[in-house]
């Protein structure tokens, strides 16, 4: 990922426990090589990297005189700080100080604040409580029965929780996204219900009308289902009943500071879409580029959990269930 989206300083820090306590995107795997990547995340700086033993982030700050040790190097295993060349290692201990003269003790103060990390699903992921809950399954990315292909990153003026709910959104597809997802002819929505069960919140399947969802030029009908993963994490399966297709879009959000997010997601076919990968993610920019605008001006920022505020229809439903989960779940973040 190019260092320019994340240098935007140290801005105020998010404390939102719920969220802190689980797993949020970091960046893409491929954004993390052989030098450290600087990410911000909850308005904190973090340091990513990766030794023989997998991916790390440490909090971006030497404990010596506070240089960023995403600027730094790794080298024996070790996050090298870029200012004076200590040298932590994977559990942010620090293994050696070159000022000190030999035999002299490594000072018990001296290590970087390690938080949980893992990398899964063509993401690495970020836990600030330093615990490891078990991550949310993406079935598609468990096997070789879909193509899958890495969308993002996306910034974007606005908080996670209106981009997830304008993903959930089933009635502005032929609105917003008219002649591409949805046309103005049909653009009433059937009745359906959202199920809770267990940690799954999912809804039935939603028949869309679509110009042209196969690439065979020919509008018809398919079928959408909506799920909550995380709070910032869903996905929708697009299902033709015709071809026995399967299209899933997996989407998660990143909090940068309280004005800011970056969007990635996954793209999986259980088909040949006679497309590349770049046309895929080409398509899919577009489609978020119409999204955008919509997205950073809505009022207010913060998505409403009082479902008194605004008027909601019966076609919301996923998006009401997204709010009721989002207020049972105590999230504060980007909510009012």
């Amino acid at each position: 990922m190019a260092q320019a989206l994340e240098l935007l300083g140290d801005k105020k820090r998010i404390d939102d426990k719920v969220l802190e306590e689980g797993w949020i995107v970091a960046c893409r795997s491929t954004d993390v090589g052989e030098k450290p990547e600087q990410i911000i995340l909850m308005g904190r700086r973090i340091a990513i990297f990766r030794n023989s033993n997998g991916v790390h982030a440490f909090k971006d700050l030497c404990i010596h005189r506070g240089a960023a040790l995403s600027l730094g190097e790794v080298k024996n295993d070790c996050l090298v700080c870029p200012y004076h060349a200590w040298e932590y290692n994977d559990s942010g201990d620090c293994v050696k100080i070159p000022q000190l003269p030999e035999g002299r003790a490594i000072p018990k103060k001296a290590k970087a604040e390690a938080y949980a990390c893992i990398e899964k699903y063509g993401y690495i992921w970020v836990n600030l409580a330093k615990n490891e809950p078990e991550l949310f399954r993406y079935e598609e990315m468990e096997g070789n029965e879909f193509r899958n292909v890495i969308w993002g990153p996306q910034k974007v003026n606005a908080q996670p929780p209106r981009i997830i709910e304008n993903f959930l959104d089933v009635g502005h597809l032929a609105v917003v996204h008219v002649g591409a997802l949805g046309t103005e002819t049909h653009r009433e929505i059937g009745d359906y219900s959202v199920h809770w069960e267990d940690n799954r919140i999912y809804s039935d399947e939603i028949a869309i009308f679509q110009p042209d969802p196969d690439g065979s030029g020919i509008a018809k009908y398919v079928y959408y289902t909506y799920e909550i993963m995380s709070p910032f994490t869903v996905k929708f399966t697009k299902r033709d009943k015709e071809n026995d297709s399967l299209m899933t879009i997996l989407l998660t959000v990143r909090p940068v500071d309280e004005e800011t997010s970056i969007a990635y997601g996954i793209l999986s076919f259980n088909y040949d879409t006679g497309q590349t990968d770049q046309e895929i993610v080409e398509f899919q920019d577009m489609i978020f580029a119409q999204d955008k605008p919509v997205v950073e001006n809505q009022k207010p920022e913060e998505l409403p959990l009082d479902l008194q505020v605004e008027l909601s229809l019966v076609c919301d439903r996923m998006s009401i269930a997204y709010r009721q989960y989002l207020k049972k779940l105590g999230v504060t973040l980007g909510t009012a």
